[in-house]
């Protein structure tokens, strides 16, 4: 009851079947009205010449808009704020065509007569202009499709991270001095990794070194960058204590 009553998505997907029906039968001006009486309830705007597939799902929906021209395959999701537009005035195809499976985030914008690939998805803002191939990740503005290398690096830096977040901070938060420390402890890491690679190349060659084992980097190791600022540390408080009395 509450997914028939209070969901926009499905509103409007619900009277765009009926008023692509009457386009079909060139009952133009009744699609055109029903589908301007959608928009009216739901925010959404679909035109009545839009091709849609199965299982079509928006979420939100608020500032929808997608063309006429448009074609949409199945189990397509798109995201607040998304536009499927045109960039010329020709009356042949001029909006894109979503295969199956496409995810479109909050805000993207897909402007022209193009493809975008099966299983595709669209990062949020995005504004994409150009053919993006199956299974691919658009992001950015204008559009930029994240390669393997891509996500190979993004994937390390998740990896260095993991071992040590400065000061419980995200690298999302905007704080120039953890960033830095950020930057610091990849480096740290990277000359480790590549240290233990001579140090065992060594090994092979049974040269005479005196083979110690470096010190770990330990999330403990910096427990009093995490302390509050607020509090004082020990040393502090004994010195706090000695004042005052001296004082008295």
């Amino acid at each position: 009851v509450e997914v028939l009553t209070c969901y926009p998505g499905l509103h409007a997907l619900l009277l765009h079947r009926i008023s692509h029906w009457f386009w079909g039968h060139r009952l133009k001006w009744l699609a055109r009205f029903l589908s301007t009486l959608a928009r009216w309830f739901t925010g959404i705007e679909i035109h009545p010449g839009a091709q849609i597939g199965n299982r079509f799902f928006i979420d939100h929906g608020m500032g929808v808009v997608i063309g006429e021209t448009a074609i949409i395959g199945d189990d397509v999701t798109l995201y607040q704020g998304v536009t499927l537009g045109g960039t010329s005035w020709n009356k042949g195809k001029r909006h894109p065509t979503l295969n199956d499976g496409v995810v479109v985030g909050a805000g993207a914008k897909i402007l022209g007569s193009f493809e975008v690939g099966k299983g595709a998805k669209i990062g949020s803002n995005a504004v994409v202009t150009k053919e993006v191939p199956a299974e691919a990740t658009v992001v950015g503005i204008p559009g930029r499709i994240i390669t393997q290398q891509d996500k190979a690096n993004v994937q390390v830096k998740k990896d260095m991270a993991e071992k040590f977040g400065a000061y419980g901070l995200s690298p999302d938060m905007p704080d120039p001095v953890a960033k830095s420390m950020g930057v610091m402890l990849d480096h740290m890491h990277a000359v480790d990794r590549k240290l233990e690679c001579v140090t065992q190349k060594l090994r092979e060659m049974d040269a005479s070194y005196e083979d110690e084992d470096l010190p770990e980097l330990k999330d403990e190791d910096f427990s009093a960058a995490i302390e509050s600022p607020n509090e004082p540390s020990d040393a502090e408080a004994t010195a706090t204590q000695k004042s005052e009395t001296l004082v008295s």
